[in-house]
């Protein structure tokens, strides 16, 4: 089997680990595009991305580029970094979570490389959640299943026809931090299995996206993260593993900001009334402290409060002498 010289993209923590994959293989990873170093974390200290940090310990060479576009403020680093790839041996380059638009200059010059040119690694059943934040918007619209779609890149915005693609059930406890990890897995194992095809000489014929089911995973803001209680409890037990762990759900008590981690809906096996207002702490226990939503009741079983720790929610219930009564705003 040929071994293929591999350009890859991405930036975060999930990038990283389909970079780790392709390291392990007998594939060479010649070039490293990510994100420039941005402040991160509480003392806003600025660090490289994930991948970069990976790519450094395997001493790839990376590039940095704020835009790829061949115009505008940043037309300079553009121009570099395409004279850069343009002189490289690449057959094929790899895109996983980037976060910048590849320009068709760029997916050009992949396809000269190879007839498949750029392949994208999706964490969704392309085309339901095409975009920016496809995890998180899986587990909060409460799909039971979602997956990876290894595809090849065209200038729209995931539009692309898929290489190959596999499902994964979401579970009753998944967060996005859970999910994530097992499709960077999947996906890191489908595109080894695509690229090992494309070095034997296999020819793989991608098949277009279907037109209909097109749903877009918008990217989550700052302001998602504020818990309505009005809400039904499935949608604030979804909300709450959908931004686990970031940005996190969060809520008030006692003009006191509380993050929430982690909860769990138990409106089907609860016995007791459910007549308070929303937000309204209704029991605790060993097992957690039960919240009453708009209908049904949520368990909070994982928070937060400022300066401290995440700890389990009867803990913090103790700590901070919560009682039945109490209400989250």
């Amino acid at each position: 089997m040929n071994h293929l010289k591999i350009a890859f993209a991405g930036t975060p923590e999930f990038a990283a680990i389909i970079l780790e994959a392709l390291l392990k293989t007998t594939h060479q990873v010649v070039a490293v595009l990510t994100q420039p170093d941005r402040p991160s974390g509480r003392g806003l200290k600025v660090l490289p991305s994930a991948v970069k940090q990976k790519a450094l310990l395997h001493q790839i060479p990376v590039f940095q580029p704020s835009s790829l576009k061949l115009d505008g403020k940043y037309v300079s680093e553009a121009l570099q970094v395409k004279e850069q790839l343009g002189e490289l041996e690449i057959d094929v380059m790899i895109v996983a979570a980037y976060g910048l638009i590849l320009p068709k200059w760029l997916l050009d010059l992949m396809q000269e490389r190879n007839y498949l040119g750029c392949i994208n690694v999706h964490a969704s059943l392309l085309p339901r959640w095409r975009g920016a934040a496809p995890i998180h918007r899986s587990i909060w619209s409460g799909d039971e299943f979602t997956g990876t779609t290894i595809m090849q890149m065209e200038e729209g915005l995931d539009t692309g026809p898929i290489i190959a693609t596999e499902t994964m059930p979401i579970q009753s406890l998944d967060t996005t931090g859970t999910l994530h990890d097992r499709l960077a897995a999947q996906g890191a194992r489908l595109l080894i299995e695509s690229l090992n095809k494309i070095a034997r000489g296999l020819q793989i014929e991608p098949m277009p996206q279907s037109t209909s089911g097109v749903i877009y995973a918008e990217k989550i803001k700052k302001e998602d993260a504020k818990i309505r209680w009005n809400e039904d409890a499935l949608l604030i037990d979804r909300q709450i593993r959908a931004l686990n762990p970031s940005p996190g759900a969060s809520t008030t008590l006692h003009d006191e900001i509380i993050k929430i981690w982690l909860s769990e809906n138990i409106s089907l096996s609860w016995v007791g009334s459910q007549k308070s207002e929303p937000g309204t702490i209704i029991e605790i226990n060993d097992l957690g402290v039960c919240v009453s939503g708009k209908n049904g009741v949520v368990r909070l079983l994982e928070v937060q409060k400022a300066g401290s720790k995440r700890m389990l929610a009867s803990l913090f219930a103790k700590s901070v002498q919560l009682k039945v009564g109490d209400v989250f705003q």
